[in-house]
């Protein structure tokens, strides 16, 4: 049986969070750089491996002050932690997809389910094969070292424990010379 590998594309894909900011808003923040692979010998990527990484220091809120708070200490320590990690396995139940495996995020590693929406394969206008997908599931920063709290005068929490992860991602399938290369 053959292995297929796939790489993100960067250009078609975003990895982005949700966190509640004083209960009655959410603030949303991206990771900029990051990227990651699957490999799979089958079409349905039942049972494919994935793995992936996120440049701490590429987070974006739109919000200078408040990204380089995140980067601090106080949430990611990014001079000490510079990447968020993923790798796991894709598990299709009769089309009801699940990405499981283990995300490390400030020296924190703890397995995770998310839910995976595979949108499919497709031909672009290159010659290149893509595979799309969509990936959502919550976390609980506090579980990574993300501790960081503090409460308003009238009661409320600034900053949400539970985080939204919602993931977008484009993969492109590698050629076997492109395969070759990459390992010689």
């Amino acid at each position: 049986m053959s292995t297929t590998k796939w790489i993100i594309d960067p250009t078609h894909s975003e990895v982005s969070f949700k966190v509640k900011h004083l209960v009655i808003s959410t603030v949303t923040g991206y990771f900029r750089k990051f990227e990651g692979f699957a490999e799979s010998t089958s079409d349905d990527f039942d049972g494919a491996t994935v793995s992936f990484s996120a440049d701490i220091d590429s987070i974006d809120t739109n919000q200078a002050d408040r990204d380089g708070h995140l980067k601090s200490g106080d949430f990611f320590d990014a001079a000490n932690h510079p990447k968020l990690t993923f790798a796991g396995i894709v598990e299709n139940h009769g089309g009801d997809y699940k990405l499981v495996g283990d995300i490390s995020v400030r020296g924190t590693k703890k397995e995770i389910e998310l839910d995976l929406d595979f949108g499919g394969v497709a031909g672009d206008p290159y010659g290149q094969t893509k595979a799309g997908f969509e990936i959502e599931g919550k976390i609980s920063r506090k579980e990574f070292g993300l501790t960081w709290s503090a409460i308003t005068e009238a009661g409320s929490v600034v900053v949400s424990d539970q985080v939204r992860l919602i993931l977008n991602v484009q993969l492109v399938k590698q050629a076997v010379e492109e395969l070759a290369e990459a390992t010689a």
